[in-house]
């Protein structure tokens, strides 16, 4: 390491440059450094400084997430401010129908004691994350971009908003699915919109939920309500975009008529907690995850619809895949940036993506219409799964994230 420092404080010569600095990014540097503490790691980020504080959002964390956040030293601190996903519901109906007839219910645990998944407030997790990222000397910089970057035989040179250049054997790209990192590395993407957009909100009611999570499948797009802590839930709420931003930009009475409609009247009198938000959704697949001392990790390299709830858990797996590749690199004294190393990572995670991006599109595809021949087959096909104990058993394995070839850390295993 060299003995020049930069303004910011941090040595200019790394191992490991990640940007972005939402749970993907934090993870990967804190499941890097805490393998290998000789490793230098370090974060830049281009949001200001603590607007990760202002994430009102909750995200689904899967059994194999949960496990590998217990390995990293997280979730200890997390576990009290989670709520168990015990149950839940699928139905499939109009938004007028006076009844909404069940077809699929999932319950049980995947091993005692452990629910298939948690909902996690994502600035609880983050926060998590960042005093974990402090403990092993990981340098945050917030509030400054990557400006772009050139590739060296041995290193890749980074240039910072603030006029600063860094060095470092990797650049990992974990900021967002609007990568800017990506185009500048000259990687290519699948991409195509669904003409919708996801709401999102948190909302207080009257009645507890039991740790119940429900989703309802709507002409329009599914309607999630997801538990969290206390009688709250989050909302993710799939519209056509024209509509999604008419209800978000509506008066406080006729978003929460148009949401009650939707959500019922079970658990008693609603009340929003935060303004709604909307994203507009699409599928989004980088065309390689690799390049010559960069790699890309989480929505970077594949953003996909939210009716699964998987897209956390597809970072987590990148995360786990990549920490693992990159250690058992250093361990054999491999160069970690090198492009046949970043390669073993790209196969590990490529399929996998594909394969869940695609799935994720088939089923907003087959849910998200009213056409009859396709309500009677789809209806038919969940009836089937709620009768084939089996089945439900693996679909449930598979949403914990504890099927396929796993990394070590969502086995809960050290690397």
């Amino acid at each position: 390491m060299g003995e020049t420092e930069t303004a910011t404080g941090m040595h200019p010569t790394l191992d490991v440059l990640i940007a972005g600095a939402g749970y993907v990014g934090l993870a990967a540097a804190v499941s890097l450094k805490q393998a290998r503490p000789n490793l230098a790691v370090a974060i830049v980020d281009a949001a200001p400084k603590d607007a990760w504080k202002r994430d009102t959002r909750a995200s689904a964390v899967a059994a194999a997430a949960c496990r590998m956040l217990s390995q990293l030293g997280c979730w200890n601190e997390i576990l009290p401010e989670a709520q168990p996903i015990t149950d839940m519901v699928i139905t499939d109906s109009r938004t007028a129908d006076p009844v909404r007839p069940v077809y699929l219910t999932f319950d049980g645990e995947v091993a005692p004691g452990e629910p298939f998944a948690h909902m996690v407030a994502n600035k609880v997790m983050n926060g998590t994350l960042r005093r974990r990222a402090a403990e092993l000397g990981i340098d945050i910089i917030e509030g400054v971009a990557v400006q772009a970057f050139e590739t060296g035989i041995a290193s890749v040179t980074i240039h910072l908003a603030d006029s600063t250049s860094l060095n470092a054997r990797l650049l990992v790209a974990a900021d967002g699915v609007n990568s800017r990192l990506r185009d500048m590395a000259g990687i290519k993407a699948v991409r195509w919109e669904y003409g919708q957009s996801g709401i999102v909100c948190t909302v207080a009611h009257e009645r507890p939920h039991n740790g119940r999570a429900e989703e309802h499948f709507l002409p329009a797009g599914p309607f999630a309500i997801l538990p969290l802590k206390g009688n709250r839930s989050s909302i993710v709420w799939t519209e056509r975009t024209e509509d999604a931003e008419r209800l978000v930009n509506s008066d406080e009475l006729v978003f929460e008529t148009e949401l009650e409609h939707r959500f019922g009247l079970q658990l008693g009198e609603l009340r929003v907690e935060d303004k709604p938000r909307a994203w507009p959704l699409g599928l989004t697949l980088a065309r390689d995850f690799v390049a010559p001392r960069f790699a890309l990790a989480g929505d970077a390299a594949h953003g996909i619809h939210p009716i699964a709830g998987q897209g956390l858990n597809l970072g987590f797996k990148d995360v786990a895949a990549l920490a693992e590749t990159l250690v058992e690199a250093d361990r054999l004294g491999q160069d970690i940036g090198a492009l046949d190393v970043l390669q073993r990572y790209q196969i590990w995670r490529r399929f996998d993506t594909v394969q869940m991006g695609v799935t994720t599109d088939v089923l907003n595809r087959l849910f998200s219409n009213d056409f009859g021949p396709v309500r009677a087959m789809r209806d038919f096909g969940l009836g089937l799964v709620d009768r084939m104990p089996r089945l439900k058993s693996y679909f449930i394995r598979q949403a914990s994230g504890l099927e396929g070839d796993m990394p070590r850390l969502l086995r809960g295993e050290a690397i």
